[in-house]
């Protein structure tokens, strides 16, 4: 990624909207190289633009971060907790937890039944921890070069 790919990225980072027409001044280039250059990120999977929710407004008011320590294989609970529409990431770690998974439930005895009847009941979960969230502080999807 080079400068002007970097400028296109924050200016994404403030209106993932912006029109073409916008854009290209703002960062060096016509409008028709501005497309050209995003829909080159697009293509490569360097860039996916995509609009973001806060589920605690849309009404799911439950989230929690989970943490798993699994015998054997974390990729493999990872891919079997992801097929589930609760888990919104997971990722896989070193410490005192194989992976985390975060997870948006409606109410707070559905994230307890994911928990139980899903997350313990996935083979190779050895045990669970959950982190119940009260609110998010700070939802960051910016990146800065350096």
């Amino acid at each position: 990624m080079d400068d002007i790919d970097q400028a296109i990225l924050r200016e994404l980072q403030v209106d993932g909207r912006i029109p073409y027409s916008d854009l290209g001044p703002k960062v060096g280039l016509s409008p028709s190289a501005a497309r050209l250059r995003l829909q080159r990120l697009i293509d490569s999977k360097a860039v996916q633009v995509v609009g973001v929710t806060d589920p605690m407004t849309m009404g799911q008011q439950t989230m929690a971060l989970l943490g798993l320590r699994v015998d054997g294989d974390p990729r493999v609970v990872a891919d079997e907790l992801s097929r589930h529409g609760e888990v919104v990431y997971t990722v896989l770690t070193a410490g005192g937890f194989d992976l985390f998974v975060e997870v948006v439930c409606g109410q707070p005895h559905d994230l307890l039944d994911f928990v139980n009847d899903v997350v313990r009941a996935a083979e190779g979960v050895a045990s669970v921890e959950c982190f119940p969230y009260f609110a998010i502080h700070t939802h960051r999807f910016l990146w800065h070069a350096g």
